[in-house]
């Protein structure tokens, strides 16, 4: 079985709770739409702290969420032990972005300057908003301020420049906002 570190995964949602006597269980997806988290191949989640593989032989929408069946669990019990552990993929089996898109999981950590140098602080998370998403940027022991900013997605007005390779993120934005 394959070692995985933190670098070679992306978490893409989350098991909740136990759904019905055949030892199913609910999962929240963060892909968008949902059902796509049930087109990867493994699923990782986090035992003993490593990145353990899951083989998923069932999964489905029910609701307005997912429930999804994993081998050799065949009761609420046995299902119960992976409520509330993160679903990961190896970053690999993601589909190649265009050029000028990224994953969520590449926007975080990201060291956000302004165009003149200011250090805003690093990329937390992100958020769905219904205009646009929004990046959620917390002050750094380096930065100007330790205050939490939440800048728009917006390339090319405010997000001017991304360099993943130096983990730094250059904006248009006011560090007085």
């Amino acid at each position: 079985m394959r070692e995985y570190s933190e670098e070679d995964v992306v978490t893409l949602g989350r098991f909740t709770s136990t759904y019905g006597v055949k030892g199913w269980i609910k999962v929240y997806s963060y892909t968008e739409p949902m059902e796509n988290i049930l087109t990867y191949s493994p699923w990782l989640v986090r035992l003993d702290g490593r990145w353990t593989e899951l083989k998923r032989v069932g999964g489905k929408k029910h609701g307005k969420g997912l429930v999804a069946r994993l081998d050799k669990v065949e009761s609420p019990e046995q299902a119960r032990l992976y409520t509330n552990l993160e679903i990961a993929v190896p970053k690999t089996e993601l589909p190649q972005l265009e050029s000028g898109e990224y994953y969520w999981s590449q926007l975080e950590n990201l060291l956000v300057y302004t165009e003149s140098g200011v250090l805003l602080g690093r990329v937390d998370h992100l958020m769905e908003t219904g205009a646009n998403d929004v990046l959620v940027v917390k002050g750094t022991e380096d930065s100007i301020d330790r205050e939490e900013r939440l800048l728009p997605w917006l390339p090319d007005q405010v997000v001017k420049e991304i360099d993943l390779d130096s983990g730094i993120m250059r904006v248009d934005w006011d560090p007085e906002f």
